[in-house]
């Protein structure tokens, strides 16, 4: 009798260790699912803060965690609710089986799961069937093969990756974006106990959609955490009462143009992208944007903020349009990098070049006076002419035909080098530089200004800006002399701030281009620059605006939601020439050009605007005529036809509102004439 027991004890071992093997084989054998899921693009800022994130390819939402960055008070309350001998089985709990099946005996209908962590991990991977036999063992093997392939917090760390939390949204670090609008490394006992709860029934328990439900289920979590010695009373008391999240919150999508353009530019690590831009001034200088569009009427006004670390040539904030968005203003525009005409701005560079150069001193005298450059005839953009002036005033004035007369004397083309060179990236519609770019004939985007003017305030240096944090900027070359650099932003800071402006001290020029289409504002100090372009992003006319009214007070304003403080200017550097105008050099008292275009000669009339063959755009208005030289009275006939006669003005304007070509002439005292066809629109 004993060895009948005795044989079949050992054949009953001998089946279970068969049994134990060919289960072992079944669970070795397993092909396991891919473990690594694709995760959104990120767009962070320099401190790791979120500036965007996209979603991936099937149009979800999920963003990479790790379980340092959860706290770990959802983890407790995850597993004491879900699978509280999580750390203990091998990935099926044989005890929480049986107590399901004889609950379902009892009561005759299923009462609770025996689903663990690790069976859902294994339903998330696959995205497999859980009511059928079939279904239920592929994950019970799944289970098993994951427990011994990898550690408890891995597969912790694949739960927290996959679990479902409503709509579109996967994922504990997206779920907590989603609800809570934060990260989920510092949580509340409410927020952590719906977090817990909707992967059970991510849709009938949304908030947003099912409070009533959602408020049961978060109850049962915060419950079953008390019992467990997780919460006190008093916190799990706490819980319950807090408000549910109603709505699901925005990703964020701060620096919507730059993000795009980094995520083009790849290739990031893990999917993340580092910007230098800093998530606090981003976000104050687009709210800035917003309001400013509105204040003008918004429609189809557009705008462009670039705001720069000159001392570390690093991006800090850019501000693409004041929307993102495919709307009458063409949002999706990004403006930081669309060429414009720059209007005035580019002035201070041709001064600080006339510097370099010895041809003029902020206390030299220019004249401003009616010139001719061949037949390019500028004008001042009020028409004005103010004769002798310092140019430390046609800078702060800035007066048109003083720079170009330096232009002239500088050349066209080495102005064209240098802003190359700057970082400007200028750009031109057809042919070779003339004398008209220094008044914004020419274009540029409002990245590129900054990029100049960054390196007129660090002091002449030529910049090259960075946007990402994990590319430095190339070493920089000398734009300009630090003395004709600070010379410059000496100018620049005594003019007059706008009207209800800060009243802060930074070195700034506006700009205007030809017809109204673009306003300008840069400004400078001691450690940032600022650009500020407003206008429409097809380039048609703003009628009124000008840079001076409409973006300067924005560049002031975006001065204070960079900084609290303005960093003043540094000193003059020692070579600084620092005297007055009478104690200068006796050639640099008065800017003479070689070819001496300010002599007024005592002989024929002449038209000195408009000069032949321009293109005058009158909208309709009256056309001013400038007579120089020649002796009045003068009489001025329009195709033949008088229309001044025995005037002795040499400046007057005439009503020509006809479109088209017209023969413009004028007779003096003496009989002599001079003619001018100009085209008129």
């Amino acid at each position: 009798m004993r060895l009948r027991w005795g044989i079949a004890l050992v054949a009953a071992m001998w089946g279970a260790a068969a049994s134990r093997d060919r289960v072992d084989h079944w669970v070795d054998a397993t092909v396991l699912p891919p473990l690594k899921v694709e995760t959104s693009d990120e767009i962070l800022d320099r401190n790791g803060e979120l500036l965007r994130a996209y979603t991936v390819a099937d149009g979800r939402w999920r963003l990479a965690v790790e379980e340092a960055q959860v706290d770990p008070l959802l983890i407790e309350m995850l597993i004491a609710y879900e699978d509280k001998r999580f750390r203990d089985h091998s990935g099926v709990d044989a005890r929480a089986a049986l107590r399901a099946v004889a609950q379902a005996v009892t009561h005759g209908e299923i009462v609770s799961g025996a689903s663990t962590l690790t069976m859902q991990v294994a339903r998330l991977l696959e995205d497999g069937p859980t009511g059928t036999l079939d279904g239920k063992l592929r994950q019970i093997r799944v289970a098993l093969a994951l427990e011994r392939q990898l550690t408890k917090d891995q597969i912790l760390a694949l739960y927290l990756d996959r679990a479902p939390y409503g709509g579109n949204t996967e994922g504990i670090r997206a779920a907590t974006r989603m609800w809570f609008a934060k990260e989920p490394v510092r949580l509340t006992v409410a927020e952590a106990a719906l977090l817990v709860a909707l992967p059970q029934s991510p849709e009938t328990r949304r908030p947003d959609r099912h409070a009533k439900a959602a408020e049961i289920a978060r109850s049962r979590v915060v419950e079953r955490a008390r019992a467990a010695g997780i919460l006190t009373d008093e916190r799990a008391a706490t819980a319950r009462a807090a408000p549910l999240p109603l709505q699901r919150r925005d990703m964020p999508r701060n620096a919507p143009h730059l993000s795009d353009r980094l995520r083009a530019e790849g290739p990031g690590s893990d999917g993340r992208f580092v910007a230098t831009l800093d998530r606090g001034v981003q976000l104050r200088l687009e709210t800035l944007a917003a309001r400013a569009v509105a204040d003008h009427g918004g429609g189809r006004l557009s705008i462009a903020i670039v705001a720069v670390d000159h001392q570390s040539g690093e991006l800090l904030a850019s501000v693409g349009s004041a929307d993102y968005a495919a709307d009458a203003r063409q949002g999706f525009v990004d403006m930081t990098r669309a060429v414009r005409s720059p209007g005035s701005t580019l002035k201070p560079l041709v001064y600080a070049m006339a510097f370099d150069d010895g041809l003029a001193h902020p206390e030299t005298l220019i004249d401003d006076s009616p010139i001719a450059f061949g037949r390019y005839a500028p004008e001042n953009f009020d028409g004005a002419f103010r004769g002798p002036v310092t140019v430390a005033e046609a800078l702060r004035l800035s007066l048109n035909i003083p720079v170009v007369a330096l232009t002239s004397e500088i050349g066209p083309a080495r102005l064209f080098a240098t802003l190359e060179r700057g970082g400007a990236a200028p750009r031109l519609s057809s042919g070779a530089p003339g004398l008209a770019i220094s008044l914004g004939g020419l274009g540029v985007t409002p990245e590129g200004l900054a990029t100049l003017y960054a390196g007129l305030a660090s002091g002449g240096r030529a910049m090259c800006l960075s946007h990402r944090a994990d590319q430095a900027p190339p070493v920089p070359g000398r734009l300009v002399s630090p003395e004709a650099a600070w010379q410059v932003g000496h100018i620049l800071t005594s003019i007059p701030p706008p009207p209800n402006a800060p009243r802060e001290r930074i070195a700034y020029k506006t700009g205007t281009s030809y017809g109204h289409r673009d306003t300008w504002a840069v400004g400078y100090d001691g450690q940032y620059v600022v650009v500020v372009w407003m206008g429409r992003a097809d380039g048609t006319p703003v009628p009124g605006a000008f840079g001076a009214d409409m973006a300067a007070p924005i560049l002031f304003e975006a001065f204070s939601r960079v900084s609290p403080r303005v960093t003043p200017l540094g000193p003059p550097p020692p070579g600084t020439l620092m005297i007055s105008h009478d104690a200068l050099p006796a050639p640099l008292r008065e800017f003479r050009a070689r070819n001496a275009v300010f002599r007024h000669a005592k002989g024929s009339p002449e038209l000195a605007f408009p000069p032949d063959g321009a293109t005058i755009e009158t909208a309709g208005g009256a056309v001013a005529v400038k007579i120089r030289d020649g002796r009045p009275p003068f009489t001025v006939l329009a195709n033949g036809a008088p229309v001044i006669v025995a005037s002795h003005a040499r400046e007057t304007m005439l009503d020509l509102s006809a479109p088209g070509h017209v023969m413009l002439s004028v007779i003096d005292a003496d009989g002599r004439a001079a003619r001018a066809r100009v085209e008129l629109r």
